[in-house]
């Protein structure tokens, strides 16, 4: 009997990106493909997957153009690689098995083959909605839960701002700070964002940054005896204010800079650096990928949060393939809110 053919459909590039990116920098294309045949001729070892759900992330805009700077860009004609959640489909692993639900770096495409699986994650709290591990209890959970316990450094009672903050992963820094019993402010694009912040994620206060004048009157308003921790998404002249009133010995983990991400020249400049020297600051930067050997305890321990009702989460998502490419592009222009997450397939 021939083996059943599906149309794969796969988000692809079409041409490296200077500036912002668009729409039609990418496209959808079909392919006929036998999913039952893809592991036939594989490395051993490998695993066939469908793709369920797929994560947008500010990172992903860096692969768009040449060259990229700490991870390879998209090659162009081939699916697009990003974060998701998948089931496995057939393994030559004997770590996965077919009908195992796993997140990792996988294609945007419906299905995917994985020649290489050790860094793809089984999902161990499969009762939780699967779309979590694009997010909260994925690598922007874990960004969030690195990036803020381990390079923060923070004590209770701290005060602590978050740029955007309405995003998957400051969303998630705020909580963490409030479960450490610090004082936490949030800036956001919208007042819709700002509202969420104060009412759903529990922060202390927030500010809508595209109403203030002055960004440094608006942190001074809202920390008018400094700022112990920055953790900063978003650099440029939010960064730049932020250095301006952090209190002695201040922290600030730089986590993404999206605002100088589609800056076709120079980006912008900060005109305040010098201040981490008189107060002492500490300014790191850091990469979730380097941290990857916590997702164990993170898991477990962000799970039970989600159990005990400590931790809210909001989810921005799109339904189908086709799409990504939309929900993509309006990630760097801040029209999600939340989480972007695409469905490929409900199936579970």
């Amino acid at each position: 009997m021939a083996a059943k053919m599906v149309a794969n459909k796969k988000i692809v590039l079409k041409n490296y990106v200077t500036g912002s990116p668009t729409e039609a920098d990418m496209e959808v294309v079909a392919t006929a493909t036998a999913p039952s045949k893809l592991l036939e001729g594989s490395a051993a070892g490998s695993i066939l997957v469908k793709n369920l759900y797929l994560s947008c992330d500010p990172y992903m805009r860096g692969r768009m153009s040449r060259p990229c700077s700490y991870i390879d860009e998209f090659v162009l004609g081939e699916a697009m690689v990003g974060f998701g959640v998948s089931k496995v489909v057939d393994s030559s692993h004997p770590e996965f098995r077919a009908g195992d639900y796993v997140w990792g770096m996988t294609g945007w495409e419906e299905y995917s083959l994985i020649e290489d699986p050790k860094k793809f994650f089984p999902i161990r709290h499969p009762d939780l909605p699967l779309s979590y591990y694009t997010g909260l209890l994925g690598m922007a959970g874990l960004t969030a839960y690195v990036g803020f316990y381990d390079f923060c450094s923070p004590k209770a009672g701290e005060r602590v701002f978050v740029s955007a903050a309405a995003g998957a992963v400051g969303q998630l820094v705020g909580q963490f700070a409030k479960l450490m019993g610090c004082y936490v402010v949030g800036s956001a694009g919208s007042d819709e964002k700002v509202n969420l912040l104060r009412e759903k994620f529990g922060f202390d206060d927030a500010f809508n940054y595209k109403n203030e004048e002055d960004l440094n009157l608006a942190l001074k308003r809202c920390f008018p005896d400094g700022i112990d921790i920055y953790f900063d998404n978003v650099g440029g002249a939010t960064l730049d204010a932020a250095l301006l009133n952090m209190r002695l010995r201040g922290r600030v983990a730089a986590c993404g800079m999206i605002s100088q991400m589609n800056l076709p020249e120079k980006l912008d400049p900060l005109h305040n650096l010098i201040s981490v020297i008189p107060k002492r600051v500490r300014v790191e930067g850091f990469l979730v990928f380097d941290h990857f050997h916590r997702y164990a305890e993170f898991e477990e321990t962000v799970a039970g949060y989600v159990r005990e009702g400590k931790i809210a989460y909001v989810e921005d998502v799109v339904e189908g393939l086709e799409r990504a490419p939309a929900a993509l592009v309006g990630l760097f222009a801040g029209r999600n809110v939340g989480k972007q997450v695409v469905v490929v397939d409900r199936e579970q």
